[in-house]
């Protein structure tokens, strides 16, 4: 099947990449000719473990193409997907200003009967506002589908591959059936297709993050009163994940979500839901209890080292937002760096794949080292941020030598404390009885 994606970050990326690995002929079309460039030299703009291998090896093989010829790519395609960003706006409501100019040169250049496809996240309603913008220029039949992504980042191509479910909202037979073609090799072990209506397709996208959110919050704040009822936080998590109602995903205390989907989407969703005259007031916590949770290893660090913060060192391990990948938009790690700086302290950070990204965010607010040992060299404390496996099992010897104080804040709760207590180090992690 002939596919253009018309955006390559981090969505259009993977779906162009793993459309083509199943023999489609894909054509990964976007306006910024730098980016289109190194794609075309299999250089990529964004970090995900293997889709560098997945974009040199069907660009070998000549099933993905990259261009800036946006309407060359809409003439050729049988399907299009509409990947381009949904920043929010001033309001928190989803910016559509690019999907909505998209959507019109899919009317203007279409050629052949066509399925346009929203793959961004966008709220209830905008495949119609979509399809308003191609309608009076479309010379050809189109049909709308809503196919909203469920990609992880740092898992995304396994995500994609083999997914534990494909959510499409079709508005016709035609564009049930292109659709039900084009995802049939990710189906084969049986799970499923979920063919729907488009509005309910568009919510169940912002429906899942909502929750995913809730749980990270909900854990979060046990944690929080887990440290001032001396419970272990930890314990609490394999009690309840063990509950088949419950589960074990997404129950981690840490730092507070961020990442390029869940602020974004509650915030969206929050907007809906005032504008439709629904409020949704658990979600309205959720966001808040998050801002929180953000100030928490800032607290931890200023109630070790007091006054002493001021001029200090402090040490991260970790800059993104989460392992796996270069992401550092809404990463706690921001944060945590606003708040030591304002308090008078030294920043020395390092993380495996972000270094580029927070050099280019942060400039030179911050000392960046080559290696974990380096940033912990001659620091005050070490702050744990992002769980990189890298970081899991460090030589303690090796670190507690190279520290100037021997303590440590673990936001992820990677190491045993009773094994660092007795090394001699001051240990505090997160939601694991009073400290």
């Amino acid at each position: 099947m002939r596919i253009t994606v018309i955006g390559t970050g981090y969505v259009g990326l993977v779906v162009g990449a793993c459309l083509a690995e199943t023999g489609n002929d894909v054509t990964c079309a976007d306006v910024d000719a730098g980016k289109i460039t190194g794609l075309k030299q299999n250089v990529l703009p964004i970090y995900e473990p293997g889709l560098e291998e997945y974009v040199a090896r069907n660009q070998a093989a000549g099933r993905l193409n990259f261009t800036t010829d946006v309407a060359a790519a809409i003439a050729t395609a049988e399907v299009i997907f509409i990947a381009v960003g949904t920043p929010p706006d001033e309001d928190g409501s989803a910016d559509l200003k690019h999907v909505l100019a998209v959507a019109e040169q899919i009317g203007r250049h279409a050629t052949q009967e066509v399925v346009v496809v929203t793959k961004s996240t966008v709220p209830v309603g905008t495949a119609e506002k979509v399809a308003e913008a191609i309608r009076p220029h479309a010379r050809v039949p189109f049909h709308m589908c809503s196919n909203p992504e469920f990609l992880k980042e740092g898992a995304a191509l396994d995500d994609f591959m083999k997914p534990d479910r494909v959510v499409v909202g079709v508005s016709t037979p035609f564009a049930r059936q292109r659709m039900e073609e084009l995802y049939a090799p990710f189906v084969r072990t049986g799970k499923p297709i979920i063919f729907m209506d488009i509005p309910s397709a568009e919510m169940t996208k912002y429906a899942a993050n909502a929750m995913l959110a809730t749980r990270i919050s909900f854990m979060n704040e046990i944690a929080n009163l887990c440290e001032r009822v001396g419970a272990n936080v930890d314990l609490v998590r394999k009690g309840i994940g063990s509950d088949s109602r419950i589960g074990p995903a997404f129950l981690f205390p840490g730092p507070g979500y961020g990442g390029s989907c869940f602020p974004k989407d509650v915030k969206a969703l929050l907007k809906t839901s005032e504008e439709r005259g629904a409020p949704m007031r658990v979600l309205r916590a959720v966001e808040e209890a998050n801002e929180r949770q953000k100030q928490r290893l800032f607290e931890k660090v200023q109630a070790l080292l007091g006054p002493g913060l001021r001029g200090a060192t402090v040490a991260m391990w970790g800059l993104a937002f989460k392992a796996n990948t270069d992401d550092m938009r809404e990463s706690p790690s921001l944060t945590l760096i606003d708040a030591l700086l304002a308090a008078g302290a030294k920043v020395v950070a390092h993380d495996p794949a972000a270094m580029h990204e927070a050099e280019r965010r942060l400039g030179n607010r911050i000392t960046f080292a080559r290696s974990s040992y380096e940033a912990a060299a001659g620091a005050d404390v070490l702050v744990i941020v992002t769980d990189w496996n890298e970081y899991r099992f460090p030589d303690f010897a090796r670190l507690k030598s190279v520290l100037r104080h021997p303590r440590v804040v673990d936001g992820r709760n990677l190491y045993d404390a009773e094994k660092l207590a007795g090394m001699g180090f001051t240990y505090r992690s997160v939601g694991r009885g009073r400290e």
